[in-house]
């Protein structure tokens, strides 16, 4: 028994000491880019020191078993040792140069823009990042694509919630357009929506009325007027940019939306580290006329449409659809498309039913105006704060929302349609499981997309970038520089919220540290850093909610990115010329420089735009007139 007891104390023992041996581990290193090393199995108490070679790296005495060591490493290979006591651990690791980081997103743009075919260039963008990070091993880089970056892309919740928003809300235009409903508020609208013109000027404006979120705004404004466009003669790629040209732009500048509370979270936290003493949403209000990116294209986009003038291959693709009709450019292969877009139809098709769309339309943008009030009240009442209008709004959970939003409008167009007779039960059900398979791809698109920006953060893509930033900037081009610098982050990588959320804790402290109390200069960089963000995001093929609207407008995805492309350049290098750099070097105020920017825009496109007919023009006649 005492043996027994004895060779159980012992094993304990064994195993308590195998526990103690330290053990090292990285994740993937950049040369430059400061990275983490994961010691564990550390005795707390103790004297601890990380060398490389005869280099000692870092030290100190072990206040857990666990730390994250801070490091910054050439690119190379290099053996890491980890010592304490008589206890020691060795790693080989091996550091990328900083140039590779961006390897995945430029393989993802050139592929997406050369070949057209964006699930391709998505994957190989995945594959090239993947085997980067996993040794150079292609087989790896294809399998872990696959099983861990694919996967961990759908098991986020938040990313779970757009995706089933998006079938959802597909499965209800399925049932809306099979139901006659499309077709009756085609024609209700289309009786004040006489012409292109009238057409395009209801998209902007409905584009502007849905505030609230940029997802809600790009799903629902695209689906709900491309028949009318259609209709009209607009094309695909011109309703996509008018989606798209409103979604993030008001979303991110309204003063109560699913923005706010990322928005003035990022503000609120970096005032507070540094002792700044300025209410966050005071600091939100007094960033608004230095946002000059996101107001000029709305306002951009008002001028396109009221001028009826177009450049680039925005006006190839107008004057294509005006002169015959096609509203999609041949071999076009749109990322969502409903059975009526494939020229399919039902043996008898219900008359048209306004009322079918209508409700369910109006019901979706309720339900998720509501919900976005019944989470945010939920969330301020927990934390104690008042609850007013924009600490709700800031703070409702808007994945929530939408998902409640597509289920309710899902449900009112099945109802609708059965109360209408004009489908029976089973043929309701039908239509909903064909418009959800109307978004796969888009739904596949997004999915890679999410899984690109995952490994661009893994290899620090965002650092490098800003990188580029150095310390002897001058002060008044801190402005400028931070907006190209978000631009070219956002556009990498394809997200707007997660470059928010690299540039803030870099940017901040950089702006109190080169100008300290010159509180304009620290407005225009906050500022840049949330207007920047959505100019990448804007001209990114990898980005989600320009996926969104290629998504909702059923218009092929790498259409709608290069007769975007141009509108989106003219209005981010307007806003740099005009507004940053003479604002950052104090020559006149934002107030200044919002109308003077608005002149030019309107001075641009009469000069370079070019006249796009009507359709029930003579085609030859008006595309002479360009002036």
């Amino acid at each position: 028994m005492r043996m027994a007891i004895a060779a159980g104390v012992l094993f304990v023992l064994g195993a308590a000491a195998a526990e103690a041996q330290p053990r090292l581990s990285t994740g993937v290193l950049v040369g430059g880019v400061e990275g983490e090393v994961e010691a564990r199995g550390l005795v707390v108490g103790e004297a601890w020191r990380l060398s490389s070679g005869e280099a000692r790296m870092a030290g100190g005495v072990a206040e857990s078993a666990e730390l994250g060591i801070p490091l910054r490493l050439q690119s190379g290979a290099h053996s890491l040792t980890l010592t304490q006591g008589d206890a020691s651990a060795r790693a080989e690791v091996r550091v990328l140069p900083a140039w590779v980081s961006v390897l995945p997103p430029l393989v993802a743009i050139a592929l997406a823009l050369l070949l057209r075919q964006v699930l391709l260039a998505l994957f190989f963008g995945v594959l090239v990042g993947a085997t980067l990070t996993h040794g150079l091993d292609v087989f790896a880089g294809f399998v872990r694509t696959i099983d861990t970056y694919a996967v961990n892309a759908v098991a986020d919740a938040d990313h779970a919630a757009v995706l089933l928003f998006s079938l959802m809300l597909g499965g209800m235009i399925g049932v809306v357009t099979r139901s006659g409903g499309a077709t009756g508020l085609a024609a209700h609208v289309t009786r004040r929506a006489t012409n292109a013109r009238r057409g395009q000027l209801a998209t902007w404006l409905l584009g502007l009325l849905i505030f609230f979120d940029d997802y809600a705004n790009s799903l629902l404004v695209g689906s709900s007027m491309r028949p009318i466009t259609d209709r009209l003669r607009i094309s695909r790629e011109k309703l996509a940019f008018l989606v798209d040209a409103t979604a993030a732009p008001v979303s991110s500048v309204a003063l109560v939306s699913s923005w706010i509370g990322v928005e003035i979270g990022y503000i609120g936290e970096q005032l507070a580290a540094r002792d700044v003493p300025i209410d966050p949403y005071v600091a939100f209000l007094e960033t608004l006329p230095y946002r000059f990116y996101p107001w000029l294209m709305l306002f951009f986009g008002l001028v396109i449409v009221l001028s009826r003038r177009d450049f680039g291959p925005m006006l190839k693709a107008e004057r294509r659809a005006r002169e015959t009709g096609a509203v999609s450019r041949a071999g076009a292969r749109p990322a969502a498309e409903l059975s009526a877009d494939r020229g399919e139809a039902r043996p008898s098709l219900p008359p048209p039913r306004v009322l079918n769309a209508a409700l369910p339309i109006v019901v979706t943008v309720l339900v998720a105006l509501l919900g976005i009030v019944v989470t945010g009240h939920a969330a301020v009442t927990e934390r104690g704060d008042e609850p007013t209008l924009r600490a709700i709004f800031g703070n409702g959970n808007s994945y929530h929302a939408l998902l409640w939003a597509s289920a309710s409008g899902g449900i009112t167009a099945v109802v609708m349609a059965l109360v209408s007779r004009a489908m029976r039960l089973v043929e309701a059900i039908d239509a909903w499981v064909e418009g959800l398979q109307s978004m796969l791809l888009a739904c596949v698109i997004l999915v890679l997309a999410w899984s690109l920006g995952a490994l661009c953060k893994e290899l620090h893509t965002a650092e490098v970038v800003v990188q580029l930033v150095g310390d002897g900037l001058p002060v008044g081009l801190i402005g400028t520089v931070v907006f190209i610098v978000a631009a070219a982050v956002s556009f990498a990588t394809g997200t707007s919220w997660g470059t928010m959320a690299i540039l803030f804790p870099l940017v901040v402290p950089l702006a109190l540290e080169l100008a300290p109390g010159q509180m304009h200069i620290l407005f225009g960089a906050i500022s840049s850093i949330l207007a920047g963000s959505v100019w990448g995001d804007h001209c990114s093929p990898i980005s989600d909610t320009t996926i969104m609207s290629s998504m909702a407008s059923s218009c092929d995805h790498v259409d709608h990115v290069r007769t975007q492309l141009p509108y989106a350049l003219f209005v981010g290098v307007l806003s740099i010329v005009v507004c940053e750099i003479p604002t950052g070097f104090g020559l006149y105020s934002p107030w200044v420089a919002l109308p003077l920017a608005a002149v030019c825009v309107v001075v641009f496109v009469r000069l370079v735009g070019r006249r796009v007919p009507e359709a029930s023009e003579p085609a030859g006649r008006a595309s002479d007139r360009v002036r």
